[in-house]
């Protein structure tokens, strides 16, 4: 499922109006329900310790088609009727249909508590109506299970940011730039906050 806004960039300063801050919610909701079919590479598409090592060493254009192969990878529960709560959770996101997201996602989290990326995405629902406590700690919960899901550690960047903790924010995105030295948006993020977070330790 192709969802179009993948890489708009989310930018949320703290000055801004809130219009500014609905719109990045928004944004951040098309982003974490992204997915794709992943393309042939050298490593083996279920090896993730493979692709993130040639992930930390790609070229931009390599990260692309890497970053769509782990996407696919972290999106395989292993169960079809996971598979099809993700994609209807997804579905209902997309759609704008935020309780429905909800319903499906928390049944998908109480089915496969092990499955990283229900949290994810749950927690991209409770980021798109504001309950960033919620989101955090699904967020927590799903890096807890996969502590390389670069989207996740980018997620709790975004509320650190959000709330007013500019240096849990910027601490967040580069421990996700780490993994992912190509990340569009979180190379902004961290370009964005670099300014206020050194002037803040001087």
């Amino acid at each position: 499922m192709d969802i179009p806004g993948r890489n708009a960039t989310l930018t949320i300063v703290m000055s801004i109006a809130i219009h500014n801050l609905k719109g990045t919610v928004a944004a951040f909701v098309v982003l974490v329900t992204f997915s794709t079919s992943c393309f042939a590479q050298q490593a083996d598409l279920r090896d993730e310790d493979a692709l993130l090592q040639q992930l930390a060493q790609s070229t931009p254009e390599q990260a692309m088609a890497l970053d769509r192969q782990l996407q696919a990878l972290w999106a395989q529960s292993g169960s079809a009727s996971a598979d099809l709560l993700l994609e209807r959770g997804r579905e209902a996101l997309e759609n704008g249909d935020v309780d429905a997201a909800l319903d499906h996602l928390t049944a998908l989290t109480d089915h496969a508590p092990e499955f990283a990326e229900g949290w994810h995405v749950r927690a991209s629902a409770f980021f798109g109506i504001e309950r960033f406590g919620m989101a955090a700690a699904d967020l927590e919960h799903a890096l807890t299970l996969n502590p390389n899901h670069y989207e996740a550690i980018y997620g709790l960047g975004l509320i650190f940011e959000v709330i007013g903790e500019p240096q849990k924010a910027y601490d967040a995105y580069s421990r996700a730039l780490a993994i992912h030295p190509h990340h569009e948006e979180v190379t902004n993020a961290v370009n964005r906050l670099k300014p206020q977070v050194e002037g803040a330790a001087l």
